[in-house]
């Protein structure tokens, strides 16, 4: 099983969401960014590390959603989310093919990995707490 992180990343009340490039896996799909946790690494480091590498943003963790597993037609993943906030840099996008700032109620919009769906109904269910993230 492929263990991966992804970020729910909050700044100004917004969530930063990406489209993946034609070129990943699941193209142009919509999906909170992170990425391989590496042998040895600990989950809530590797999406510091791995936002800081696709996006140039610096971010501080907050919370930890509940994991998803999901079976692709070629792999198993398990995808490990976490609430972070922006604490600096500026975004620079190196592999994703757009990014946007979106609300809460701008994520059904969105085509999305299907990983990344059940993550998306935790984060509309309250998974972020309203003092983070307003409505």
């Amino acid at each position: 099983m492929l263990i991966v992180t992804c970020a729910i990343i909050i700044q100004h009340g917004k969530i930063l969401i990406c489209q993946r490039s034609s070129t990943m896996n699941l193209p142009l799909k919509w999906e909170f960014p992170g990425g391989k946790v590496e042998p040895g690494e600990d989950n809530a480091l590797t999406i510091v590390r791995e936002i800081k590498e696709e996006l140039h943003l610096d971010i501080e963790v907050v919370k930890r959603l509940q994991p998803v597993e999901h079976d692709y037609p070629t792999f198993r993943i398990r995808l490990v989310p976490f609430v972070a906030l922006v604490v600096g840099g500026e975004l620079r996008l190196e592999e994703h093919a757009d990014a946007k700032w979106v609300t809460v109620d701008d994520l059904d919009q969105y085509d999305w990995a299907p990983a990344d769906v059940p993550i998306v109904e935790q984060v509309k269910g309250g998974g972020v707490q309203n003092s983070i993230l307003p409505r």
